[in-house]
């Protein structure tokens, strides 16, 4: 089993970048397809980035090809969402999760262990 902490998300201005950070502990990352969500307010819980076993396989959500980028660290077992161009839009609790799923896969159904999520602010 593995567990997850987020970690740097903020208030930051419309145009502005951060990066957040996922800790995994408990098993290395490169056993999970690592994933990205995002929840706003009064919405449901959307796919953000994925990134494969490997690592050698990203996707991404329309809204946000081209601004994120998804990473991974394995030596310090961290996933990374570098986040830039940011939108008021982007304004969510943005989660974490691994999946047992042996591709990339943005179906949250597929996802298996989740973080307690960091907020995301972006003022216009």
């Amino acid at each position: 089993q593995v567990q997850l902490v987020e970690s740097g998300g903020g208030l930051v201005q419309a145009g502005g970048s951060l990066r957040l950070s996922c800790a995994a502990s408990g098993r290395t990352i490169s056993s999970y397809t690592m994933g990205w969500f995002r929840q706003a307010p009064g919405k449901e819980r959307e796919f953000v980035s994925t990134i494969s076993r490997s690592g050698s396989s990203t996707y991404y959500a329309d809204s946000v090809k081209g601004r994120f980028t998804i990473s991974r660290d394995t030596g310090k077992n961290t996933v990374y969402l570098d986040m830039s161009g940011l939108k008021a839009e982007d304004t969510a609790v943005y989660y974490c999760a691994a999946s047992f799923a042996a591709s990339s896969t943005s179906d949250i159904h597929n996802y298996n262990y989740w973080g307690q999520g960091t907020q995301v602010t972006v003022s216009s």
